[in-house]
C-alpha cells in the first residue's frame, strides 16, 4: 500500500515503498521521480545506497540517473522503478564516480540499458574501482557485494550532451570538479528539473575528500544555480529547492574555504584545525565525524592556491 503526503516545498509528494524500507519515492513533477537513500553510512541494510537516485519515464521508457551502490543496490532501485512502471530502463546516467553513483550498472546493463556518463567521471571511477569494491566488502559485507562487477559507459562526453528520449529533452553538464573529478548535473527544461549528483548536498554535511576540489565545487553550484531549477534533486537528501541547496551546500562550501583561509592568515596549524567553529552546521547529518576532515582537506588545498 503507498501512502502519500504532501511536503512543505509544494506539490511534491512522497510514497514510501514498503518493500524497500531503505529508499524513498517522491515525484518531483510529471513522470520525474527521486529515489531517496539513507543519509547515514553504507550498510548491509542498505546495499550501499546511501544516496540519492531518480529517474524520468518517458514514451520510451525509463532514464535513471545513477545506478546504486551495489548490484543488489540496483535491484532495490529497480524494484522502486516499477511500483511507477512497467517501462523497461532504457539508460542510465551516471552523474559522477562515487560508488553509488555507478556499481549498479552491471544489472542495468545485463537489462539493454545503455549507460551514459562523463569521460573524467568514467577515469576517476577506473582508478578508483579496486578501492570502492574493498570499501563496500568491509561496509556491506561479502554477501551485500555479490554480483557487483565494473561496468563503465557506453557513451561519453568530455561537457555537454543533448538527448531527447521518448520526447523528453535531456542535458547532461560537466562544469567541473566537485565532490568527485566527473560530477555532473542533468537539467530537464521543460520541467525544470535538476538532478544535481553529488554537486549538491542536502541534510547531510558534504565531504570534502582527497579527489574533491572545493573552490571548483563553488564554481560547479554556480553553474547549476543560473538555471534557476524549480525543482532540484541531490545527490544527498530529499528533492528540494534551490534555495535549500544553496544554505546545505553552497554555503557550507564559502563557509569553510573562508573560515580556513582566515585560520592560515592569523597562524593557525592544521594540527589546530579543529578551533575552528562549524557549529552553525551542526543540524547537518554526519557533521561530527566530517567537519574536522573537510577542513583539513580545505587548508591542503588551500596551501597549494
Amino acid at each position: 500500500m503507498k501512502y502519500i503526503f504532501a511536503l512543505a516545498i509544494g506539490f511534491i509528494v512522497s510514497t514510501t515503498a514498503a518493500a524497500e524500507p531503505d529508499l524513498t519515492l517522491q515525484k518531483v513533477a510529471s513522470n520525474v521521480y527521486a529515489i531517496v537513500g539513507s543519509v547515514e553510512n553504507r550498510t548491509a541494510e542498505n546495499s550501499g545506497n546511501n544516496a540519492t537516485f531518480g529517474f524520468i519515464v518517458t514514451e520510451q521508457g525509463v532514464v535513471l540517473i545513477d545506478s546504486g551502490g551495489t548490484y543488489q543496490g540496483a535491484q532495490k532501485i529497480h524494484a522502486m522503478i516499477q511500483r511507477i512502471t512497467d517501462k523497461p530502463v532504457v539508460t542510465v546516467i551516471n552523474t559522477g564516480g562515487q560508488d553509488h553513483r555507478w556499481l549498479g550498472n552491471g544489472y542495468f546493463k545485463s537489462l539493454g540499458a545503455e549507460i551514459i556518463a562523463c569521460t573524467k567521471a568514467v577515469e576517476d571511477q577506473k582508478a578508483r574501482t579496486k578501492d570502492q569494491l574493498f570499501m563496500l566488502n568491509q561496509l556491506v559485507g561479502a554477501k551485500g557485494i555479490a554480483g557487483t562487477k565494473p561496468v563503465y559507459a557506453d557513451k561519453t562526453f568530455a561537457q555537454d550532451m543533448k538527448r531527447v528520449i521518448g520526447s523528453v529533452t535531456i542535458e547532461i553538464h560537466h562544469a567541473g570538479a566537485a565532490h568527485t573529478p566527473g560530477d555532473s548535473f542533468v537539467w530537464l527544461p521543460a520541467q525544470q528539473v535538476i538532478f544535481a549528483g553529488d554537486i549538491v548536498y542536502t541534510e547531510r554535511m558534504l565531504g570534502i575528500l582527497d579527489h574533491s576540489h572545493s573552490k571548483s565545487w563553488i564554481k560547479a553550484f554556480e553553474t547549476l544555480a543560473d538555471y534557476s531549477p524549480r525543482h532540484v534533486i541531490p545527490g544527498h537528501g530529499h528533492a528540494t529547492t534551490l534555495e535549500k541547496a544553496k544554505a546545505d551546500t553552497y554555503g557550507y562550501l564559502k563557509f569553510i574555504r573562508e573560515a580556513v583561509s582566515a585560520f592560515m592568515e592569523s597562524g593557525g596549524d592544521i594540527a589546530d584545525i579543529s578551533k575552528i567553529d562549524q557549529s552553525k552546521y551542526s543540524y547537518l547529518s554526519n557533521s561530527a565525524s566530517l567537519s574536522g576532515r573537510n577542513a583539513q582537506r580545505v587548508y591542503s588545498e588551500l596551501e597549494w592556491e
